[in-house]
This record gives C-alpha cells, sequence and structure tokens, in this order.
C-alpha cells in the first residue's frame, strides 16, 4: 500500500465502483501483518512514499520465502537489500518474476515508474567501490528515479573527473561513493552547487579501518552541501537522494 494506491481506492469507492466493505477488506492489513517471526509494515508506504524495504542478512531461506510471498501477493514493490547468497537461487525458483543484481546483492520487483524531478548522479571514486555504487544505481531506480553512473573519477586523476563536470551540475543530487581517503565528496561539493550524499566505503589498505578513515573524512568535510551516510550504505544514499528528488516543496492540504 502507498499513498497513490490509497487514493485510487477511495476514488474507486467514491464513484460507487466498490463498496466500503469490500475497500475495507483491501485495507485489513493496516497498518502492519503479523507473521509471527515478522511484522511487515505495509503501511510505510503511506507514511514514508516509499514501501518497507527487507533486510537480507540474519533471515532464514524459509522466513525469506514468507516475506517475499506477502509482499507479491498484495502488489507491494518488493526490494531485499544484501540478500544472503544461498537465498538466491530458492527465491529466483518459487519467484521466477524477480531480477537479481548479483553485483549489487539485490533482489526486487515492480520498480516504481519514474517520478523524479531531475537526475540522481552516482559518482565512483574507483571500480574497486563498485558493490556499493550498484547498490545506490538499483536501490535509486527501483524508487523511481532517473540514474545515472560516473565511475572511476577519483583525486588520483582530477582529469577524469573535470570533463563531466558540466553533466554532474544537471542533476539535482549527487551520489558521491569514495574508498581510501574518502576525498572525493568534498572535492565534488566545491564544484557544483547541488546537494551531495557521500557514501565512504571499505574499500582500502590497513589505515582505512574497513571505512573509518573515508567516514570521518566525509563528516569532517570543508565543502559545505554535504551529507554522509553510513560505510557501504549504498541503499541510504538512494533513500535520501530520491526523497530530495521526489518529494513536492509543499504538499497539498498543508499550510506554507
Amino acid at each position: 500500500m502507498n499513498q497513490e494506491t490509497l487514493r485510487q481506492l477511495l476514488y474507486r469507492v467514491a464513484r460507487g465502483e466498490i463498496s466500503p466493505e469490500e475497500a475495507l477488506k483491501e485495507l485489513v492489513f493496516l497498518p502492519f501483518e503479523d507473521l509471527g517471526f515478522a511484522r511487515l509494515d505495509h503501511h510505510r508506504g503511506i507514511r514514508k512514499h516509499f514501501p518497507e524495504v527487507i533486510y537480507g542478512p540474519g533471515k532464514r531461506v524459509e522466513e525469506l520465502l514468507v516475506l517475499v510471498d506477502s509482499y507479491l501477493e498484495k502488489g507491494i514493490p518488493l526490494l531485499v537489500t544484501r540478500i544472503p547468497e544461498e537465498a538466491v537461487e530458492p527465491l529466483l525458483k518459487k519467484f521466477p518474476q524477480l531480477e537479481y543484481y548479483e553485483r549489487a546483492r539485490l533482489l526486487g520487483h515492480r520498480p516504481r515508474e519514474e517520478e523524479g524531478r531531475g537526475l540522481v548522479a552516482v559518482v565512483s571514486g574507483g571500480t574497486a567501490d563498485w558493490p556499493v555504487v550498484e547498490e545506490a544505481r538499483v536501490c535509486a531506480e527501483y524508487f523511481g528515479n532517473r540514474v545515472e553512473v560516473f565511475t572511476d573519477v577519483g583525486i588520483a586523476g582530477l582529469h577524469r573527473l573535470v570533463p563531466e563536470l558540466r553533466r554532474l551540475a544537471k542533476a539535482r543530487v549527487l551520489i558521491v561513493v569514495a574508498g581510501m581517503e574518502g576525498a572525493l565528496p568534498s572535492l565534488v561539493a566545491g564544484l557544483v552547487d547541488r546537494p551531495v550524499i557521500a557514501v565512504p566505503t571499505s574499500t582500502g589498505y590497513g589505515a582505512n579501518f574497513s571505512g573509518l578513515a573515508p567516514l570521518l573524512a566525509m563528516l569532517n568535510s570543508c565543502a559545505p552541501g554535504v551529507a554522509v551516510v553510513n560505510i557501504d550504505n549504498g541503499f541510504g544514499a538512494a533513500y535520501l537522494a530520491s526523497l530530495i528528488n521526489q518529494l513536492p516543496e509543499e504538499r497539498d492540504g498543508e499550510d506554507s
């Protein structure tokens, strides 16, 4: 259930196409469905613009099968992040309509129609960051955004970034992914007048401290306009970028 689905349901009741009792049957699982081991938040798409996303780690294969079945049965757009490798084959066998993105470690079904007001640019410091870049890209696309990826434009060779600045300036929001010392978001934010969502990655040698070094560097950025998500959190960056790109400045019925 999301805002548009609920709106259409109410229109159908108003037009007399279905009875209030029939509409009630479609709303019976609000605000959540108790599966015993999990409580699915079917109300989240109304409250938060996007439906609940399933986080894969820690869940047994049989639990994921139940969760996915519940989403698909109700027509809820499905996205499973960090899917355990052993769960992929059983899920694809039972639900062949799912799409699997191996490098991003994502399973998805029925992405939203494109509704963003502009481009979400995903900028990568190096090819070693591809798993996080792909997670950000796929999630942003599933949330209904037009996405373009700019890869391997890290600060070790600024001449690779400069030719892309005009295209980056056309984006509504930028997700900048970097490991090692994590300086790329500061550089980009100093050159482009768009919000920058910085994603530190665990890519790097020992003093990278599995992503802590770039995380601290990004949090201490001297360039204004930088927000930072957690280490390797491409999903979180895509979610925030989608809200920036899609939510209207004023909502109907709210005072300005």
